[in-house]
């Protein structure tokens, strides 16, 4: 029988891997060139963005229980520099974000949820630390998909519910879970 504890991570797992699917689905309609498009110099590309958020997620969940969540390692400003590697390293950097988040999220148990944590020396119960990722990391997903659909245009596909297509959706996803 799950616990309040387990059903939460179950959950939060689940929901970061919503997001990091809509990624993915995005950067399979993409171009090589594609993830380096920035619309105006005050923006950021998609690969700038995966840049962030690979470093984000490795400095907040490596060793998440035992050290802050900035390491001192982490130079987060260069994750805001033009990219010098190709759009496969990119992907490379974005799984690697990723597997540490879940793999960390993955290992927590019950009794972690409610210890206290620190990012940027600012004391978080592990709850509320996650939960402050849940809000990240779909920001920039958000940006990305945004991004994507822009480059696109005409030719994205989407990653939702279509235009003009609720009550279809709807009535399917009722057939799907009704009993």
């Amino acid at each position: 029988m799950n616990t309040i504890g387990a059903t939460y991570l179950d959950s939060a797992i689940k929901r970061f891997l919503t997001y990091k699917t809509l990624g993915d689905m995005t950067f399979a309609q993409l171009e090589e060139q594609d993830f380096f498009f920035q619309p105006s110099e005050q923006s950021n590309s998609i690969a700038v963005i995966i840049q962030h958020l690979h470093g984000n997620m490795l400095s907040r969940w490596t060793d998440f229980l035992s050290t802050d969540g900035e390491k001192e390692g982490r130079n987060r400003d260069e994750e805001f520099s033009p990219p010098t590697c190709t759009a496969k390293e990119l992907v490379a950097l974005w799984e690697k974000g990723w597997r540490c988040l879940i793999d960390t999220l993955a290992s927590l148990r019950e009794e972690d949820l409610l210890k206290t944590i620190t990012i940027r020396h600012e004391p978080l119960i592990v709850i509320d630390a996650i939960n402050r990722q849940l809000a990240h990391y779909p920001h920039h997903v958000g940006q990305i998909v945004y991004l994507g659909k822009m480059i696109r245009d005409q030719h994205w596909r989407s990653l939702s519910i279509s235009k003009g297509a609720s009550q279809t959706f709807n009535h399917d996803m009722e057939k799907r879970f009704k009993h």
